[in-house]
Parts: structure tokens; C-alpha cells; sequence
């Protein structure tokens, strides 16, 4: 018979890291709000959660890194956003900070969710931090949830 494993969408006792730009705070807060209600929505106690505040997108990766690394949090949610701006600095931007996140999850054997949104203006983040595109924030928050307990299970 073949066997099926996926995470369930409850948190138990696991402590969970958030990263968070304070670089586009009006963004950036939004979907912490959309993290942090849904973490709470599905099990977790705010004494087991950890905000991490950074100066921009660009200084993710590195606290993720350290946090994952510390094996202290079943998971590490990444929250910023990245908005372009008149020339291509958010491109690179954008894949360093894709990259360095992924990086971490891998090397950490930790999930860290990706929940940086790279938008081409203001209103597609706003749409995206709790708008008509719902809350990204809220999503990597269920992603980390499931994750932490589909790795219980393999």
C-alpha cells in the first residue's frame, strides 16, 4: 500500500523564528500582522515566537541563517518586501535574498519560508500584504506550520 505523509496544520509546542524588514514597515508590518494572527489561529504561543526586526530585504538570509542554525526553532519565517523602483537594483536584490533564504532552509535542515514579496509598485504590495491578493505573511506562516510537521513525520 502506498503510503502518503503531509503536515498537518497545527502547532503544537515548537518555538517559530519571524524575520522582518523594517524596510517598507507599511508592508512589511502588514504581513507580520498576517503571520502572527495565523500562527496564534493555529496553535503557537507568543512566548514561543521570535520576532527578528532587520534594516532591509538584503540582511534576511544572514538572521535566518543564524536562527536556523541555533536548531532553537522548528522554523523560520522570512517577511519583506521589495518594490522597484527607476532602475534594476531590485532585481538583485530579489535573487540574493532568494537564494541566501533557500540556502538556509537547506544547510540548517530547518524550514525557512520565503514570504518576501518582490512587487513592481506599491499598490501590487499592498494587494499582497493583506489586499484583494490575500496576505503573504498568512501564507508563509501556514507553510512553515505544515512543514514543521511533515518533518516530524519523515
Amino acid at each position: 500500500m502506498t503510503q502518503s505523509l503531509e503536515g498537518k496544520l497545527i502547532l503544537g509546542n515548537d518555538a517559530i523564528a519571524i524575520v522582518v524588514s523594517r524596510f517598507n514597515d507599511l508592508i512589511t508590518n502588514r504581513l507580520l500582522d498576517g503571520a502572527l494572527d495565523t500562527l496564534r489561529r493555529h496553535g503557537a504561543h507568543d512566548d514561543k515566537i521570535t520576532i527578528v526586526r532587520v534594516p532591509g530585504a538584503f540582511e534576511i538570509p544572514l538572521a535566518a541563517e543564524r536562527l536556523a542554525q541555533s536548531q532553537r526553532y522548528a522554523a523560520v519565517i522570512c517577511l519583506g518586501a521589495v518594490i522597484a523602483g527607476q532602475t534594476t537594483h531590485d532585481q538583485y536584490i530579489n535573487q540574493q535574498v532568494a537564494a541566501g533564504i533557500a540556502r538556509a532552509s537547506q544547510l540548517s535542515g530547518v524550514p525557512v519560508l520565503f514570504g518576501v514579496l518582490t512587487c513592481q509598485n506599491m499598490e501590487q504590495a499592498i494587494d499582497r500584504a493583506g489586499g484583494k491578493a490575500g496576505n503573504k505573511g498568512h501564507e508563509a506562516a501556514l507553510a512553515a506550520i505544515e512543514m514543521v510537521n511533515l518533518l516530524k513525520q519523515i
